[in-house]
């Protein structure tokens, strides 16, 4: 779908979307807990991402009963397991490295299968974790089968590459009898994510889980998850995001269904942004600004932030950020890219990229099939003077399907190519 973007003001009230971050953790322990559970939809509107949708399809296979409804997700727990399920994470990383160590753990056989791009995106420690403990896998990439159940213990794993290692092998070890650990072996990025889960966990009763010197414990209570009956599922920050740097670029965009003392890391767009407001900067020799911004914890943010960026009083590093080259498209290619067919000035570097102040005027832009992309170079035509063309814009409903619809509610003005 390619879609062209007339240049125009933004205004009104959006709800934010339901935190796709919140509901693939509390979904898989929903599906492995002693009793049912509603999720309550925090945002009834929301039509459910496709990565939130193949988690549900995965965790159906096998074998729990869920079912969607306009305010809520009711979850009714697997009791007959699947003996050999075959789960198709389609594009979703999360639902992959969460699932592998959880269905290895329930299943004797299982077999794993996604899209071309999620056949690239990194599994390395984590199958090498479970090939310690038992696991026999078929090939080294998707699609695979997987032989031989997981066993518990003491595991290692990386976590500088992605947190989704460590959150999978957490989300599996209740399931055991026995106390099992996690130890990284590597600094933890995107620490926030982990505390997500820890989070989940414990609404589901699953006693301390705590992080020392690097081991991750889960200190049985001997019931596995417990049932809380019910949770209301908090709003995603992630993609509010945009709606900020919009409000940034001079719309007046009013955000609900957020939490403000939210575990969710991405909230710091508000800190970032603030960045570019603040009285005193620092500035070099010849008196012009430079912004540096970190997102070691928050990398998902680039593209929002880049737009930002572009509109800033002075020039922007980001770094931190270099695990993005393994996202849904390599991220810190397509970023630069987007800024530069929009008009703008951007260097990508090893960890992150530099962005010039330099206004963007408009263009064709490529999605690279990432949703990210997509919502950026959207909010970035509120401050175009020529309209903004997307090829492959449906790349949008990996996470938020109902962009578009809030998008047009707000004045945006979108035409079908």
């Amino acid at each position: 779908m390619i879609l062209e973007i007339t240049p125009t003001p933004f205004k009104g009230t959006v709800n934010a979307i339901n935190s796709k971050s919140e509901l693939h953790r509390l979904l898989i322990c929903a599906a492995l807990a002693d009793a049912p559970c509603t999720l309550v939809l925090g945002n009834p509107t929301d039509s459910l991402s496709n990565d939130v949708l193949t988690t549900i399809d995965c965790l159906t296979e096998l074998g729990a009963k869920i079912k969607i409804k306009k305010t809520e997700i009711s979850v009714k727990p697997i009791k007959s397991v699947n003996p050999a399920p075959m789960l198709d994470c389609r594009e979703s990383g999360s639902t992959l490295r969460f699932l592998m160590p959880v269905a290895t753990a329930l299943c004797d056989t299982v077999t794993f299968k996604g899209n071309e791009r999620l056949t690239e995106r990194p599994i390395g420690s984590l199958k090498s974790a479970l090939e310690a403990h038992g696991v026999v896998f078929s090939s080294d990439t998707l699609p695979f089968t997987t032989t031989g159940r997981l066993e518990p213990g003491k595991f290692e794993v990386t976590g500088d590459l992605t947190s989704q290692y460590i959150s999978g092998l957490l989300l599996a070890l209740p399931l055991f009898d026995e106390k099992c650990s996690v130890k990284l072996t590597t600094p933890l990025l995107s620490r926030g994510y982990a505390e997500l889960t820890i989070k989940a966990l414990a609404e589901f009763g699953v006693a301390t889980v705590s992080p020392t010197d690097g081991i991750f414990s889960i200190m049985k209570k001997g019931k596995g998850y417990i049932s809380p009956g019910e949770i209301v599922i908090e709003g995603d920050w992630s993609n509010a995001a945009f709606f900020y740097v919009a409000n940034f670029l001079g719309n007046d965009i009013t955000v609900n269904n957020l939490r403000f003392d939210s575990l969710q890391r991405d909230k710091s767009i508000l800190d970032f942004l603030s960045l570019y407001t603040a009285e005193i900067v620092d500035e070099n020799l010849l008196g012009a600004k430079h912004y540096e911004i970190d997102l070691i914890n928050t990398p998902d943010l680039l593209p929002a932030l880049s737009i930002a960026a572009a509109f800033a009083d002075g020039t922007t590093t980001f770094s931190g950020a270099a695990r993005l080259r393994l996202k849904e498209s390599d991220r810190l290619t397509s970023v630069c890219a987007m800024i530069n067919s929009l008009g703008g000035k951007a260097e990508d570097t090893d960890d992150g990229m530099i962005i010039f102040p330099q206004p963007l005027k408009g263009g064709t832009v490529e999605s690279f099939g990432d949703h990210r992309i997509v919502m950026a170079a959207t909010i970035a035509s509120t401050r175009c003077v020529e309209p903004v063309i997307i090829n492959e814009a449906r790349a949008v409903d990996k996470s938020y399907p109902s962009f578009f619809a809030d998008i047009k509610a707000l004045g945006g003005k979108i035409n079908v190519i």
